[in-house]
């Protein structure tokens, strides 16, 4: 194979544009998928973007709990495939059924294939939807008091640009956490200790959460699609951990405290 351009969908996404950052670094042919030139909802673009590629980075948005998510991941593993990709990594979700669903698709498909696996990326609190919230000091989910082993997202780009560029990871599921579990309340007061701000967590119900998801700005269908997707996963199934960073690069995983001192200059505008 003489073509050696890796193609990463979502490019601006959060693991996407790290990811792209990296092997632009390494000198490597990157070709980014984002909107107009790849839409999840347009098929018609995905054919044209995976020709004469040999790699690709799997993100879907919004998460591949959502309805329609696995079989736009089977059809397009197929289509990339029959275009002569040899190379998949799919970024999943840790304990979400129908993203293990889609695991299985792009690991069968006949290709070099590796799942990075990862539980709630920290970078959820100053570069997504939650950055509106730690801004305003208050930080509502229906999570109860649930512990998450938060990851660090530039650990799953570490992970995922080895995995795309290096040989020895084909057919592995990479399980990615934090090096410990923190609950919601904990991540809301290492924030404000990195920040000089009172940041608090209040326990909403579902209802209440979609509420202000949409009266904040997030489409109704993304709002009740989160809901579902923290019904099913906040509710203890991820209390455990997991050494994913460690089995792939061989060096542990970063803490959220660390991150947290990092990220502080988002939160004190």
């Amino acid at each position: 194979m003489t073509n050696n351009t890796t193609l990463v969908l979502g490019s601006n996404g959060k693991t996407g544009r790290r990811v792209v950052e990296r092997l632009e670094a390494m000198g490597l042919d990157v070709r980014k998928g984002s909107r107009p030139a790849f839409d999840w909802e347009d098929d018609s673009t995905w054919a044209p973007i995976v020709r004469d590629v040999h790699a690709v980075y799997i993100t879907y948005y919004p998460d591949l709990a959502f309805p329609g998510a696995l079989d736009r991941i089977r059809t397009f593993t197929e289509i990339a495939v029959t275009a002569g990709v040899r190379r998949l990594v799919l970024l999943s979700g840790r304990n979400e059924e129908l993203a293990q669903e889609a695991e299985q698709v792009v690991l069968g498909a006949g290709v070099e294939a590796t799942v990075v696996r990862c539980s709630w990326f920290m970078q959820n609190f100053d570069e997504g939807w939650l950055l509106d919230p730690v801004l305003s000091g208050t930080i509502a989910l229906p999570a109860g008091a649930v512990t998450e082993p938060f990851v660090d997202v530039e650990d799953i780009a570490d992970v995922a640009t080895a995995a795309l560029t290096q040989d020895g990871h084909a057919g592995k599921v990479y399980e990615l956490t934090g090096p410990r579990l923190i609950s919601f309340a904990e991540a809301a007061a290492t924030i404000s200790a990195a920040t000089g701000r009172e940041v608090t967590y209040v326990s909403v119900t579902p209802e209440e959460f979609a509420a202000g998801a949409i009266a904040a700005g997030v489409p109704e269908d993304e709002a009740h699609g989160l809901n579902a997707l923290f019904a099913e996963v906040l509710d203890g199934r991820n209390e455990n951990l997991a050494d994913g960073v460690r089995q792939a690069l061989g060096r542990p995983a970063r803490d959220f405290a660390e991150y947290a001192e990092q990220a502080a200059p988002a939160w004190k505008v």
